[in-house]
């Protein structure tokens, strides 16, 4: 499975390591989850990591390591009815290249948390584990 982390996930998993965000992180190995993101994503990531403790620098090298980043998608050949101009690219490159579309952002995806946009499950990493744990297909890696 593919999952498409935004920046609000990586930034969380850098700032708390024993949330969700970084769970997903950690246990994608295990889980034969592919962990994808791209440059509109990582840029807002490096915009806002200084705002974070200082440990999250570092952390966020270490996360970092196995996301394999994807080219941006700025349009859809698909009807969308998406009214946040800044959100649109991390959806459209979501939908291009992932299975769920990660995020924390409740806000500009308040609308699509818990559903679909087309193909592609839009979800929080806390929603993503439940699903994984609920179908029992869920390892998480003992340290």
């Amino acid at each position: 499975m593919r999952l498409f982390v935004d920046a609000s996930v990586a930034l969380a998993a850098c700032g708390r390591p024993r949330g969700a965000s970084r769970a997903i992180f950690n246990a994608a190995s295990a889980n034969g989850w592919e962990l994808v993101s791209s440059g509109y994503s990582l840029a807002e990531v490096t915009r806002n990591l200084g705002k974070l403790p200082a440990h999250a620098a570092v952390e966020w090298e270490t996360i970092a390591v196995p996301l394999r980043i994807v080219r941006d998608v700025w349009t859809s050949d698909k009807p969308a009815v998406f009214g946040v101009a800044k959100d649109r690219p991390v959806l459209f490159t979501a939908a291009a290249w992932a299975d769920v579309l990660l995020t924390l952002d409740t806000a500009d995806f308040v609308a699509l948390l818990g559903n679909r946009f087309y193909a592609l499950h839009v979800l929080t990493p806390g929603m993503f584990l439940e699903w994984q744990r609920a179908t029992g297909v869920l390892r998480i890696e003992r340290g």
